[in-house]
C-alpha cells in the first residue's frame, strides 16, 4: 500500500496537521498514515480522524511519499536508529531545534525541510517559518506550502532566520496570552465578569490581527484610525507607551530568539 503523507509521531502538533489536511481537503483520509508507540494512541487517532495507524516509523517511511517527523527532540536518535529509508523523499521536521545539518547526518539522501510552527496550528491559525535543503525542488516546495498552509500562515526563510521565527511565531502566543489576561483584569477591575472580559479581550486581539492581515496596512496606520484626537484610545496608547509595553514586547521576543540561538549552538 502507499500513502500521500505519513507522520512519525501522533502528538498534538501532528494531530493539528492531520486535522487541517483533512479539513482543507489537501489529502483524503485514505492518503494519510501515522505511527505511535502506544496502542491506545493509535486507536484514538484512528477513530478521531479516520486514518490508518501503523506501529513503526519504518512502516510509515516505506509507504508515504512525504514524511513528517513530529516527535520530541530527545526521541530523534531513537527514531532514526530504526534505519529509515527516505531516499529521494521529502522529510518535513517539526522538531524544535533540529537543524538541517543535523537532519542530514541521519538521512543524507532525503529532501529535508525544517519547520518552526506554533501551537495555534491546533485551531488552524498557526504561524510558522520553514527552510529547505537545496535538494528540495520548486514542486516539492509547492507541496510543502500546501501542507503547512492547511493549519495557518507559512513563510519560507533562510535557515539563519529560524531562531527569529522561534521568537516571533513559535513562542509569541504566550506573550499574547499575557496581554489578553491583563486586558481581562482591567475589565474585571471595572465591573465586567471574568468570562466576558476574557472573551472580549481575545476577540479584540483576533480582530486586530485580522485587520493587519486582511488590509495589508501597517499597524501604525491602523492604530491611528482608532485614535481620535483627544479621545479615549490615544490616552490609553500614551499610558501603554509610558509603561513600556512596546519595549517589553521587543525584549520578550528578542530574549526568546537569543535562547533559541543558545540551544541551537548546544546541539
Amino acid at each position: 500500500m502507499s500513502a500521500d503523507i505519513g507522520f512519525i509521531g501522533a502528538g498534538k502538533m501532528a494531530e493539528a496537521l492531520i486535522g487541517g489536511l483533512i479539513a482543507k481537503n489537501v489529502f483524503d483520509r485514505d492518503g494519510i498514515i501515522a505511527c505511535a508507540p502506544h496502542e491506545a494512541t493509535r486507536e484514538r487517532v484512528s477513530q478521531t480522524y479516520g486514518i490508518r495507524m501503523l506501529g513503526t516509523a519504518r512502516d510509515v517511511c516505506a509507504e508515504a511519499e512525504i514524511v513528517v517527523l513530529a516527535v520530541k527532540p530527545k526521541q530523534v536518535p531513537e527514531v532514526f536508529a530504526e534505519g529509515l529509508d527516505l531516499r529521494g523523499k521529502v522529510l518535513i521536521s517539526i522538531v524544535a531545534g533540529l537543524t538541517l545539518d543535523k537532519l542530514r547526518t541521519y538521512v543524507p539522501d532525503a529532501k529535508n525541510v525544517r519547520v518552526m510552527p506554533n501551537h495555534c496550528c491546533m485551531v488552524l491559525e498557526g504561524a510558522m517559518g520553514y527552510c529547505c535543503d537545496p535538494a528540495v525542488t520548486d514542486a516539492d516546495k509547492e507541496k510543502v506550502a500546501g501542507i503547512l498552509e492547511a493549519v495557518g500562515l507559512a513563510v519560507e526563510v533562510g535557515e539563519e532566520y529560524m531562531d527569529a521565527i522561534t521568537g516571533i511565531a513559535g513562542s509569541s502566543p504566550a506573550f499574547i496570552y499575557l496581554v489578553i489576561d491583563a486586558m481581562a483584569d482591567a475589565g474585571v477591575l471595572n465591573g465586567l465578569s471574568r468570562a466576558d472580559s476574557i472573551r472580549l479581550a481575545a476577540q479584540s486581539v483576533l480582530g486586530a490581527a485580522k485587520m493587519v492581515l486582511d488590509t495589508g496596512k501597517h499597524p501604525d496606520a491602523l492604530r491611528d484610525e482608532v485614535c481620535s484626537p483627544g479621545g479615549t484610545t490615544i490616552v490609553g496608547v500614551r499610558a501603554a507607551e509610558d509603561m513600556g509595553l512596546r519595549s517589553a514586547m521587543i525584549a520578550a521576543v528578542d530574549s526568546t530568539i537569543e535562547k533559541s540561538r543558545e540551544m541551537s549552538r548546544g546541539q
